[in-house]
């Protein structure tokens, strides 16, 4: 089954680490993805730009409108994502606990709704 593994960490946090603190940190999610690669279950990956770069669409009363920055002001913000497959939830899980931000933000598994597929 699909999972998508999603990185919430305070963007301030990171951004007040020390250049070695930066370097182990993206080693961490280096090696993450290299055990994930191992076992099979990788299927993609990116981390975001920061929550300044983003833009909010909505579509009211037919007319589209943008809002730059963040959706909303959180402690934590969506920094990245793993998109794995997973033999069940319980392997989902134990990933999760091994990728970096959760260390000090949340990892939010989410199960990919398979339409056309009977589970």
């Amino acid at each position: 089954m699909r999972y998508l593994l999603m990185i919430y960490t305070d963007e301030k946090t990171e951004a007040g680490m020390s250049k070695e603190e930066q370097e182990a940190y993206m080693a961490g999610y280096s090696a993450f993805s290299q055990t994930a690669r191992g076992r099979g279950a990788y299927l993609g990956g990116e981390a975001l730009q920061s929550t300044g770069t983003a833009t909010a669409v909505r579509v009211r009363n037919g007319q589209t409108v943008t809002t730059d920055g963040p959706y909303a002001e959180t402690k934590e913000q969506l920094g990245g994502y793993y998109l794995l497959n997973c033999k069940n939830l319980d392997e989902a899980i134990e990933l999760a606990a091994m990728i970096p931000g959760a260390k000090h933000g949340t990892v939010e598994v989410r199960p990919i709704m398979e339409f056309g597929v009977e589970v």
